[in-house]
């Protein structure tokens, strides 16, 4: 399975090209081809796990200068190193996805499609909830989360001690931000991505920009 992404920037004319930085936020995730700058102020990548998807999107998300598209489906092997070489469906879903993502004013700017519409548009809603959730963070809850792993124990105490407050100040930073429930229904955005492959992909000829 693959899963495309394809993510341009918002406002680049107010703030300027923020590709290198997005492409630095991304650089350590697993990747089919890495993500790489595709086109003027556009990241491209495809990853073969739904949690990474998940969690690229999310990176994207968090920074509040992004449109993020999510392609569920194939590239056509073999595939190749950059995306200008790649053809496959999984890329026009993507590009559909982003093109919605660009119209969604003052919701979270993320849309998912793939084979199975219904299952693809229940991921994009959860998905947009999580982007709510992470939208809407403060740079002083990112300085906690930041240092934080899910499902570690007694990190309080060192993230206290790192940051020079005290283990309150963590756990309540944690509890505002939503930082559990995000990690809880991660999972369930992955499934459902999952799941928009649907019971057969439809064919590549069938699809158009």
């Amino acid at each position: 399975m693959h899963y495309v992404l394809t993510i341009n920037q918002r406002d680049s004319r107010e703030v300027g090209d923020l590709v290198g930085d997005l492409l630095k936020a991304l650089r350590y995730l697993p990747t089919v081809v890495p993500f790489q700058r595709s086109v003027g102020d556009e990241v491209q990548g495809v990853v073969d796990s739904a949690s990474t998807a998940v969690d690229a999107a999310l990176r994207a998300i968090r920074y509040r200068r992004w449109h993020v598209g999510i392609g569920v489906g194939g590239l056509t092997p073999p595939v190749p190193e950059r995306l200008v070489d790649a053809e496959g469906y999984g890329l026009v879903y993507a590009r559909r996805a982003v093109n919605r993502a660009q119209k969604t004013g003052e919701r979270i700017p993320l849309a998912v499609e793939g084979p199975d519409s219904e299952i693809a548009a229940e991921a994009e809603a959860v998905l947009r909830l999580l982007g709510q959730i992470v939208y809407t963070r403060t740079d002083a809850e990112w300085n906690v989360l930041d240092l934080m792993t899910p499902g570690a124990r007694g990190q309080q105490k060192y993230i206290a001690q790192e940051l020079g407050i005290t283990a309150q100040a963590v756990s309540r930073a944690a509890v505002r931000s939503h930082w559990m429930e995000e990690w809880a229904t991660r999972p369930a955005a992955a499934r459902l991505l999952d799941l928009a492959y649907g019971p057969a992909s439809l064919p590549e000829a069938s699809l158009a920009y």
